[in-house]
């Protein structure tokens, strides 16, 4: 994108030289007509280059969205996980206590 932009410097630079010099010369005429279209042709790709750069980073801050959603969801999912372990221990627990409870009343 700079490199669009120096050109467009340069050229511009050029054109207005070349508008203080001599212009009786056609080679010289012609010449500025060259750069002019070349200027114009520039100008198309930078516009063409910006637009899409702009769908780029439209594509880009979806993704993270998207990214950052998943991220959340997947913190969501591990922090179930671990209630859902611990609520197994527990119970896992509440089990040894009530088989030594059985134990203790049929000795």
């Amino acid at each position: 994108m700079n490199s669009v932009i120096e050109k467009e410097k340069k050229l511009n630079l050029a054109l207005t030289k070349l508008k203080n010099l001599n212009l009786k010369n056609p080679d010289i005429k012609k010449e500025i007509e060259n750069l002019k279209t070349h200027k114009n042709q520039l100008e198309i790709e930078k516009q063409d280059l910006e637009q899409k750069y702009k769908y780029l980073k439209e594509d880009y801050n979806i993704l993270c969205e998207k990214l950052s959603e998943i991220q959340n969801k997947e913190k969501i999912d591990q922090k179930k996980q671990i209630e859902f372990s611990e609520k197994i221990d527990e119970l896992n627990q509440e089990t040894d206590t009530l088989i030594d409870e059985i134990d203790k009343w049929q000795t």
